[in-house]
């Protein structure tokens, strides 16, 4: 997600005689995946605001149900994960180079915040930069702690995020409840309305647009910790060690976390929080262990080879495929979703068409320049 991960792989593997270049690959699904969620969002007929107004991430359908099992939540956090491993990756380089930390770090997330704040308004309502940025400098700050003191604020910050969580399920189960209502202004906007119509729908809303980063605040700082506490593990290294972690990743988080994001899916819609917020973190985990040991057994290929470039482009990824949804969706660009939108295989094909564009875009754009062309503006301009 951020110039922090660049190159993670060839820097977080320790001496081996075998690294894999697992971070790149794992960015490179995250970025997808994010997008298999937010895809729902961008073909529903109220948009944006659609999870504001009590619908569904998917469409209902058997085909959105298999999306939201195996994307919802998952991806977010896996990103979240990275994004700490890169912060480690940060602090490692400057604990070696007897560089002060944070230093010149702030600039860092202070130009990830601007960049949110940009893509917020002129993109995407459900933007997670601002939240990344913001929870960079928190835990940037405890890198300088103790690793006690930092185990403490983890697990207190989980503690915090479950409390929370199980408070707004019970709000839900002994509220007055309220089932999604059309609203025909929303559905035009989107359909029909122009691109600063939608600017402004998201000015006029931002703060309740702005609450997922808010609330989940106590599990962003986790899944920060997390991440740099998998790194300094050697989680995501070529070694025995390595591979050893991420073989219990897979059998407790895939083992304990799929059953469980089933039967919360199966249950009452009030435990829509618990899934997104406690059961897909588990899962996420399992998919770390699971990426990992099929790189781990696969052959470099040009499909790898796609997901590690795409990894190493992730913010500028992340970015280009909320510009395209939007363009081919709404109505400012070619308006797809309200003749199409009811369909499930048109939002996977959509789905599947701009992975590859990413996917093929990132491989090409990578052979003339070093980096993503986001990453490469924010490295100029912090330079």
């Amino acid at each position: 997600m951020h110039t922090a991960l660049e190159n993670t792989a060839a820097q977080a593997a320790p001496a081996a005689s075998k690294r894999l270049p697992l971070l790149d690959v794992l960015r490179g699904v995250a970025i997808l995946g994010t997008l298999g969620t937010n895809i729902w969002i961008f073909a529903s007929s109220h948009g944006e605001a659609g999870p504001l107004m009590g619908f569904a991430a998917s469409d209902g359908s058997a085909v959105g149900g298999a999306f939201q099992l195996f994307a919802n939540g998952k991806f977010l956090s896996m990103l979240t994960v990275l994004f700490g491993v890169g912060l480690a990756i940060q602090f490692r380089s400057a604990e070696k180079k007897g560089r002060r930390w944070p230093g010149r770090y702030h600039w860092r997330a202070l130009f990830l915040f601007a960049e949110g704040t940009i893509h917020f308004i002129l993109v995407f309502a459900w933007d997670v930069l601002m939240g990344y940025a913001v929870t960079a400098i928190v835990v940037a700050w405890l890198l300088n702690r103790s690793r006690r003191a930092q185990r403490a604020v983890m697990w207190t910050a989980l503690g915090l995020h479950l409390t929370l969580i199980g408070l707004i399920t019970a709000a839900m189960f002994t509220g007055p409840g309220s089932d999604p209502q059309r609203d025909p202004e929303v559905e035009a906007l989107y359909a029909s309305g122009s691109w600063i119509d939608q600017v402004q729908f998201r000015l006029d809303n931002a703060l309740v647009f702005r609450i997922e980063p808010v609330v989940t605040f106590p599990l962003l700082v986790f899944l920060f910790l997390l991440g740099v506490s998998l790194f300094r593990a050697g989680a995501f290294g070529g070694d025995e060690a390595g591979r050893r972690i991420r073989r219990r990743l897979l059998v407790w988080g895939l083992g304990i976390g799929l059953p469980l994001n089933l039967a919360l899916m199966a249950g009452p819609a009030e435990l829509f929080f618990i899934e997104r917020y406690a059961a897909a973190p588990i899962v996420m985990l399992g998919y770390i262990g699971l990426i990992g040991l099929i790189v781990e057994k696969a052959r470099r290929g040009p499909i790898m080879a796609a997901f590690e470039s795409l990894g190493r482009t992730a913010l500028s990824g992340y970015i280009l495929q909320n510009l395209l949804a939007s363009a081919i969706c709404y109505g400012w660009g070619l308006g797809l979703a309200a003749k199409f939108g009811t369909n499930p295989w048109f939002v996977v094909g959509l789905w599947l068409a701009i992975g590859t564009v990413l996917l093929l875009g990132s491989r090409l754009w990578l052979r003339r320049f070093s980096t993503g062309p986001a990453e490469l503006l924010q490295k100029t301009l912090l330079r």
